[in-house]
């Protein structure tokens, strides 16, 4: 398995028992769905691995307790501290049309209300308060904010996204170039 064919599930933030249970910081607004997996990929030395989980429970509303399969101890349970988990892409919860993730919308078109074509996506940047459409637009970057008020529909289908952007906000891209 390789983490392009994964999601990032979350984080092992530290021990929770002196029998190897540990604590996951998942990454996710619906924790529960995560509660009852029998099996995930973690990154050990850059290599996903997979683990199976004897049992886990959610802790504190958005931490996972896990014990996985032969993880008896602590020193055990010190290896893995700090490792990511991931889980395949098919594991992800099916979203409605309106919503999606944002590995599935890289190559989608953007379609402005009033500017008409702005390019493809090719990436976004969720690093900043507000995460951010990355598009390409004959070799011009152009970054559109990922705001619900912005975003007027989202056409799978067709791979295409129809926002209707402030005006001005596209072309301050393209006057500077």
């Amino acid at each position: 398995m390789q983490k392009k064919d994964c999601f990032f599930l979350g984080k092992i933030v530290k021990k929770y028992s002196f029998k190897g249970e540990l604590l996951v910081k998942l990454d996710t607004d619906e924790p529960e769905l995560y509660e009852q997996m029998d099996s995930v990929f973690v990154e050990v030395r850059n290599n996903l691995v997979p683990f199976f989980i004897e049992s886990s429970q959610l802790h504190k509303s958005e931490l996972l307790r896990i014990k996985f399969e032969d993880v008896d101890t602590e020193a055990d349970a010190d290896a893995l501290i700090k490792s990511e988990l991931y889980l395949p892409l098919e594991f992800l919860p099916k979203l409605d049309d309106d919503k999606f993730y944002f590995h599935e919308i890289i190559g989608f078109k953007v379609e402005d209300k009033n500017f008409g074509h702005v390019g493809i996506i090719t990436s976004v940047n969720d690093s900043t308060a507000q995460s951010l459409f990355e598009i390409d637009r004959d070799g011009i970057e152009i970054l559109i904010p990922m705001n619900d008020e912005f975003i007027s529909k989202v056409d799978k289908p067709n791979k295409t996204i129809f926002v209707d952007t402030p005006e001005g906000l596209i072309d301050l891209y393209l006057e500077e170039n």
